[in-house]
């Protein structure tokens, strides 16, 4: 009897988009009896995971055809082609395009190459995959792939290749069919996402097409950006923030030190005072805009003096919702090379960036009490604020839907209702 495949995903949103394309890809092609492993290649951990998960997966599927995509994929096949597990090694480029998955139909499969990845930074178009939202109520729409930057830890531009914008009447049209399929949320998503349209005819900024998308598309009741890049938020964007308040206010900032040395040796182009800067102007635009951030603890050369610039930044940026990564050198990788922090440090100071974020979600939540918000359910008994907390009800209520509730208590993590 055969199977529908299996699909495991690792890493960003963005992979998990990518994803339900790609099973819509391989059910067109009739792909049987596979087990499709998207990968992730932002830390070496990340690729020993997959690995590991790998020969698991084996073990309980011996019989199974084991596809492995995704960015570890792409940045190296040969690891992955080595394993004896795996049957078939597939890059970014290809895992979306429906030829490849008709190679893995049961009359072709033992006719197809073992290792299909090209060269990504080739690529120039976004991959025509768009589809039609995934999740059950909140839609992500894939707007941009790929960066033309080079920080000295990320290995991700040789995953994803250099930036590629989606028209923005390609983004607007597919929106309205969500819309009409009745999501009342929509999340803009890439990988870096205020990159968008510099690639396209006039390079329209991000802000641009968040506009045409709320005018063009008055039915939504709720757009949402994913993480940007604070240094190129645009004047349009800034605007949108201070007068749509459709665009949710929560913004997730890839800020990733609070240090200017290590900034600079991260080369990333913004220093502390221009993240300060920028969160104070979004919040007296809009005084209810809560911070999300991506900081790494332990970036090679950090002295406990530079780390305590990032651990104050939390503070003085107002940040809320803290993504922290220990790191980890990444062969590849600029900084793979640099001096190195030891790993109990890195591990400290890990738990203390997470421990200062705790307690900014506390004082967010004690805030909230006794307050009305107006929350999207995403099941039954769980749905999120406009700032993105996490509420909790104690009986149904509808699914989908958007409703108004007074906030009576929290337990530190999620606000009850």
């Amino acid at each position: 009897m055969t199977k529908p495949p299996i699909f495991e995903t690792f890493g960003c949103r963005l992979n998990a988009y990518e994803t339900e394309a790609m099973k819509e890809l391989a059910e067109a092609a009739g792909v049987e009896d596979a087990i499709v492993v998207n990968t992730c290649a932002v830390t070496a951990e990340a690729v020993r995971k997959a690995r590991q998960d790998i020969r698991r997966m084996r073990r309980d599927n011996p019989n199974a055809k084991i596809i492995v995509t995704g960015c570890a994929a792409q940045t190296e096949p040969e690891t992955f082609a080595a394993m004896a597990e795996v049957d078939h090694v597939v890059g970014n480029s290809e895992k979306m395009q429906a030829e490849t998955w008709k190679g893995f139909a049961p009359d072709l499969i033992g006719q197809t190459e073992r290792v299909i990845v090209d060269d990504i930074m080739s690529v120039t178009e976004t991959a025509g995959h768009l589809i039609d939202g995934f999740g059950r109520h909140r839609a992500y729409v894939q707007v941009q792939n790929g960066c033309d930057h080079r920080c000295t830890f990320c290995i991700i531009p040789y995953g994803r290749g250099n930036s590629r914008s989606v028209p923005a009447g390609v983004v607007v049209d597919q929106i309205k069919r969500l819309v009409d399929r009745g999501f009342n949320e929509v999340v803009l998503t890439g990988v870096d996402l205020t990159s968008w349209g510099d690639d396209l005819p006039g390079t329209p900024p991000l802000g641009d097409l968040v506009r045409r998308i709320l005018k063009l598309v008055p039915d939504l009741p709720r757009l949402r950006i994913s993480s940007i890049d604070s240094i190129e938020a645009d004047p349009a964007l800034m605007e949108a923030i201070a007068t749509e308040p459709r665009l949710m206010p929560h913004l997730h900032l890839s800020l990733q030190a609070g240090d200017d040395m290590i900034l600079k040796r991260m080369k990333r182009r913004h220093l502390r005072d221009d993240a300060i800067r920028f969160c104070e102007e979004a919040l007296k635009l809009r005084p209810d805009m809560t911070y999300g951030a991506d900081i790494i603890a332990g970036f090679p050369t950090e002295t406990e003096e530079m780390f305590e610039n990032s651990l104050k930044l939390v503070e003085e940026c107002q940040l809320t919702w803290l993504h922290v990564f220990p790191y980890s050198p990444r062969p590849g990788t600029p900084a793979a090379k640099m001096p190195q922090v030891r790993g109990p440090a890195i591990k400290d100071r890990a738990a203390r960036l997470r421990a200062a974020g705790d307690l900014r979600v506390q004082a967010h939540l004690d805030a909230q009490v006794g307050r009305d918000q107006v929350i999207l359910m995403e099941g039954p008994r769980m749905g999120r604020t406009e700032q993105f907390a996490e509420v909790r009800f104690d009986r149904d209520m509808p699914e989908g839907q958007i409703i108004t509730a007074r906030i009576s208590s929290h337990d530190g993590k999620s606000l009850f209702a």
